[in-house]
């Protein structure tokens, strides 16, 4: 039984990592919010290049793409070529990069405990203090553009970073891009102030 309580806090922390949210972030042009408002047509500005082949790739691009679509012409948008005097572009952006978190946990609930305690039940009154350990990870990035066509200006940017899962299947990595895109996408056009 002692051995469980040794080995448990260590798996409810992967456990709970494999959960992690979608952080978002927008930031927008303050003078260029009541205009993004109108918006209707948008067509996409060309594929970005990188050196990260994970991330700058056609399979990586048309899934992004493809995505970012689903949920612009499920709320109205209509998709255009550039040649049609488009009312913005939209681009993407990725970046996958290394992270540390620290993350306390005690021997017997998981999670970080204000000091020693005492567990009756499994270590047999014994006090046990909690433990903190650094967890290196990789955080992907999709920043999603929104770019006036005549100015060439950007009016609005999204962010999503979340953690990856290097064991994620297809259908897994398609629903946390899908999440991504709804979380960013929620937010605009900005709301004007």
């Amino acid at each position: 039984m002692r051995l469980l309580t040794r080995i448990a806090p260590p798996l409810l922390a992967l456990a709970f990592a494999a959960c992690s949210s979608v952080d978002v972030n927008t930031h927008y042009d303050p003078s260029a919010a009541q205009k993004l408002e109108g918006f209707r047509t948008y067509a996409w500005l060309p594929q970005p290049t990188g050196k990260d082949d994970r991330v700058y790739n056609p399979i990586v691009g048309a899934r992004v793409e493809q995505t970012v679509d689903r949920y612009l012409l499920a709320r109205g948008y209509q998709k255009v070529e550039s040649t049609a005097n488009p009312d913005f572009l939209i681009g993407w952006h990725g970046a996958i990069h290394n992270a540390l978190k620290a993350e306390t946990v005690d021997a017997y609930y998981g999670y970080p405990w204000g000091g020693p305690f005492t567990d009756p039940f499994f270590a047999g009154g014994a006090v046990t203090m909690p433990q903190t350990e650094l967890r290196e990870y990789e955080e992907g990035s999709l920043i999603l553009d929104i770019v006036d066509p005549r100015s060439r200006q950007l009016v609005w940017r999204g962010t999503a970073q979340a953690e990856l899962d290097e064991n994620a299947s297809t259908a897994q990595q398609q629903q946390r891009l899908e999440e991504s895109v709804k979380d960013v996408l929620e937010r605009f056009p900005p709301k004007a102030k």
